[in-house]
């Protein structure tokens, strides 16, 4: 299928590992042209090798909301222009509300909800004056079924989520889309650090019988930024193998 979406432009903010790395590699795989971000500059420039088509390694700290503004600015600088955002960033600390401090939900709420709103500021105003825009937030299954031992994430991006709606009906007539994908256990570092290295362990609780990979992530990503998807907003998709249990 011919997602209709190359010669675009995308800005991909975490994207050295994981589920943004699968992003920008299915992306980039529809020939639109890819910039990228980590903190750690060897990762990324290691990360814009294995997604190759020219994609463009950049080094941005997003665990503010400085930071993911300046990212956007350093992509279009590079690619001329955005038409495609994927906002991501790490996950903060696992912790409950007995173990978890006012200055970590400070510090998960710069990273896992500003920064995206900030990254939305600078780059969905080109994309309102051009007529056509994707903005895809990652942010997790955790916003509709809780995990208790990740606090402060879960209350960062269920903010996030709430952002994402208002704007998605703001911008929905000036053609760009917003939404987000809601993972549940995928086989990254980040899982593999929660189950304590026992990703089996996590593959046995999904009804799937299995857990996804980030490339699987990434094939859903690109579609939600396709043409194909343009009737498709202020939505949060999960992406979990059927893990989430409710209706809604």
């Amino acid at each position: 299928m011919d997602l209709g979406i190359s010669g675009r432009r995308a800005a991909v903010a975490g994207a050295s590992a994981g589920l943004g790395l699968g992003a920008a590699r299915a992306l980039a795989a529809e020939g639109v042209a890819v910039a990228m971000c980590s903190r750690d500059r060897g990762r990324i420039e290691a990360a814009a090798v294995d997604v190759g088509h020219g994609a463009v390694p950049l080094v941005a700290d997003l665990a503010s909301a400085e930071g993911g503004a300046r990212f956007v600015e350093a992509a279009r600088e590079a690619l001329g222009g955005i038409d495609i955002l994927v906002c991501n960033a790490g996950g903060p600390p696992p912790g409950t509300f007995g173990s978890t401090d006012i200055a970590a939900y400070e510090q998960a709420i710069s990273l896992n909800m500003l920064s995206t709103i900030a990254m939305c500021r600078e780059g969905v105003p080109e994309m309102q004056g051009r007529g056509w825009g994707r903005v895809v937030a990652i942010t997790s299954l955790g916003v509709r079924q809780p995990y208790p031992q990740l606090i402060a994430s879960v209350a960062a991006r269920t903010g996030l989520t709430g952002f994402l709606k208002v704007l998605a009906r703001e911008v929905a007539k000036d053609g760009v889309t917003v939404n987000s994908l809601q993972p549940g256990f995928h086989d990254t570092a980040r899982v593999r650090s929660l189950a304590g290295g026992d990703i089996a362990s996590f593959a046995g609780q999904q009804p799937a019988g299995f857990i996804g990979d980030a490339d699987d992530f990434g094939s859903i990503a690109a579609f939600v930024c396709s043409e194909r998807a343009k009737f498709l907003t202020g939505c949060g998709i999960h992406v979990d193998g059927g893990a989430h249990v409710a209706l809604l």
